[in-house]
């Protein structure tokens, strides 16, 4: 169950998952950006999202991200950074990007409209040491700050991003790939732009 609201977010009352997509009713999201140091330059995080999720399957997109129970607080959703990395971090830990109200209409059954909370984390650990939830993320890719920044806002048509994939017996396939908007979940500009100031603003990029 999530807790729904109107476009002003102000609670109404509890839905199921279905009825919330069905229907288009706004909900809360916690998301996390995972910015890395361990290379020459600041890179982003992107997780594969698994083939049989029902929002952009097979798509490449925020680092960490999931739904909001009823009840749960933006801070409960820190735990997603377990499930889905196998990351132990604390709320505090966390650089507050602000929220985003994002929309979505993929069909007339399936509407998104989110809250969502957006964060980062600094994390250089190898992308080797993440311990990935199958059922959720399907591989893991690095790319440049910058590369990305330039990316979005249609100043190349694409990137390098290297990482790796998991087979269905979780198996690790090490790979590189060229990077087009085509790859990746298609947030707004807004979007990206408010993760790109919070970087700046951090000095993890220009």
């Amino acid at each position: 169950m999530f807790d729904i609201y109107d476009e002003k977010m102000n609670r109404l009352g509890v839905a199921p998952r279905s009825e919330v997509h069905a229907k288009g009713l706004w909900h809360r999201t916690f998301q996390c950006w995972i910015v890395s140091l361990e290379g020459k330059e600041p890179n982003l995080l992107l997780q594969l999202r698994h083939p049989e999720k029902d929002l952009f399957p097979n798509l490449l997109d925020i680092s960490c991200a999931g739904h909001l129970a009823a009840g749960e607080t933006t801070e409960d959703g820190v735990r997603e950074l377990e499930e889905e990395l196998g990351l132990k971090v604390d709320f505090s830990d966390l650089i507050p990007c602000g929220m985003f109200a994002e929309e979505d209409q993929i069909s007339d059954q399936l509407i998104d409209r989110e809250f969502c909370h957006v964060f980062i984390y600094r994390c250089d650990q190898p992308l080797n040491r993440y311990v990935l939830q199958p059922d959720e993320v399907s591989g893991l890719f690095a790319v440049s700050v910058a590369d990305l920044e330039r990316l979005v806002h249609q100043e190349t048509k694409e990137i390098m991003a290297s990482g790796y994939k998991m087979g269905v017996e979780c198996e690790v396939d090490q790979t590189s790939l060229l990077l087009t908007l085509d790859h990746l979940v298609p947030h707004p500009v807004a979007y990206f732009d408010l993760v790109f100031r919070t970087l700046m603003e951090n000095g993890w990029s220009e």
